[in-house]
């Protein structure tokens, strides 16, 4: 099953921040090799987890949103609730790393 491309439309920090529940911001790229392999393990930890909001959002130097989290590499995965970061995983190995995210929010 193919991945959703990431979304060169970002949403601007301040409607980050005021997204209300749990929100995964996922930075990355569709070309970056890193983002194509962590896509199953994604994938199988958001098919365990509770319904939230989950954005990809494309990435890359002068990207506004990916700078106002200090993403440096991809994928970033960053958990936030009602807009404020209470949990992140960079280039997750495994689909166990991802569920760790979800583990005490939820």
């Amino acid at each position: 099953m193919p991945s959703e491309p990431y979304s060169p439309d970002a949403p601007s920090r301040d409607a980050v921040d005021a997204l209300p529940g749990l929100v995964l911001l996922e930075f990355g790229t569709d070309w970056c090799g890193h983002c194509q392999g962590a896509q199953p393990r994604i994938r199988e930890a958001l098919a365990s987890a509770p319904p939230l909001q989950h954005l990809k959002i494309e990435d890359g130097p002068g990207r506004p949103l990916g700078r106002s989290f200090r993403v440096k590499l991809w994928p970033t995965l960053v958990l936030l609730r009602d807009g404020a970061e209470v949990a992140r995983v960079v280039r997750p190995q495994s689909a166990a790393e991802v569920a760790e995210l979800f583990s005490d929010h939820f």
